[in-house]
């Protein structure tokens, strides 16, 4: 007795990214790294305004950071496969 529905998924190669999209992924990375870090730095400054705090910015400032080499990370990894 065999199983309604039940069938076995073929996985397909992967294909490999032309240049130009991987250049346009790098390309990115450019502005996104310095956006993240300002992203962070300026949301740090807005909470430390209304909370009345002086040290919320560095700490978004340094998930900024952080939160640009992980998608650095991301690409390169997706990239190199």
């Amino acid at each position: 007795m065999t199983c309604r529905g039940c069938h076995r998924i073929k996985m397909q190669p992967s294909k490999k990214r032309s240049t130009w999209a991987q250049i346009g992924d790098y390309a990115s990375l450019g502005v996104m790294l310095p956006a993240t870090t300002v992203t962070g730095y300026f949301i740090g400054v807005l909470l430390d305004h209304w909370f009345g705090t002086h040290f919320l910015f560095i700490v978004f400032l340094i998930l900024g950071i952080v939160a640009g080499f992980l998608e650095l990370y991301r690409i390169v990894s997706r990239n190199s496969q």
